[in-house]
């Protein structure tokens, strides 16, 4: 729960990037996305060249899912330590991380492929109706998109902002390419808190909406 003074912080800085962003063509909703990225990585690239970039249903998939207790399949720990515990607990949603579970690891020996890519195949059913969030790892991210086009999951939705400069800007070309509701980027930026932040605004609008219920 954050305290009066950490709020009146906040405050102040959302504050400070809409006055340094200016005129924007996002919605109001994907503005409180878009905002609480930059917040969490004081990082204006996102609202420009690396811009972040919306699926028609993104918005919508996403709060329906959060709404419904629906499981978070996450790429790495990192993601979880961002994520606010209060809302995890209010809605009942699950995140999943399973990239250092002894069966992925000895999986993804077995197959030559990298852990993020094993945990993600190994995740497919708890994927169903759910929210997968990749912050870190692109073979997560391709391996995701590849389970889709398979059949083998169906993720109500994909954020998908790996940071790096190996297949992270083109993992995230494949996704804007597809039919999947996704939240990505343009570029290499990315990374665990940007993740977690799209997930924690997802909940603010979510909670919003029930609030005028």
């Amino acid at each position: 729960m954050i305290t009066q003074k950490g709020q009146s912080i906040e405050d102040k800085s959302m504050e400070i990037i809409d006055s340094e962003i200016g005129p924007h063509s996002y919605s109001p909703e994907e503005w409180i996305i878009v905002k609480r990225v930059i917040h969490s990585t004081a990082d204006f690239d996102f609202a420009r060249d690396g811009k972040i970039v919306f699926h028609k249903d993104a918005i919508k998939n996403g709060i329906d899912a959060l709404q419904k207790g629906c499981n978070i399949i996450v790429d790495v720990n990192g993601v979880i330590g961002g994520l606010n515990k209060d809302n995890l607990q209010r809605f009942g949603n699950q995140v999943i991380c399973s990239i250092s579970d002894t069966k992925v690891v000895e999986e993804a020996k077995k197959l030559n492929k990298t852990r993020a890519q094993t945990a993600m195949r190994m995740a497919a059913k708890q994927m169903n109706g759910g929210i997968v969030a990749v912050g870190n790892a692109p073979t997560a991210l391709l391996e995701v998109i590849q389970m889709i086009k398979e059949s083998v999951t169906a993720p109500a939705l994909v954020v998908g902002i790996p940071v790096g400069f190996v297949c992270a800007a083109e993992s995230k070309d494949d996704l804007r390419g597809t039919d999947i509701p996704y939240i990505t980027n343009i570029g290499r930026k990315g990374g665990s808190p940007c993740a977690s932040a799209i997930i924690n605004a997802l909940f603010k609008i979510l909670s919003a909406k029930n609030s005028k219920q």
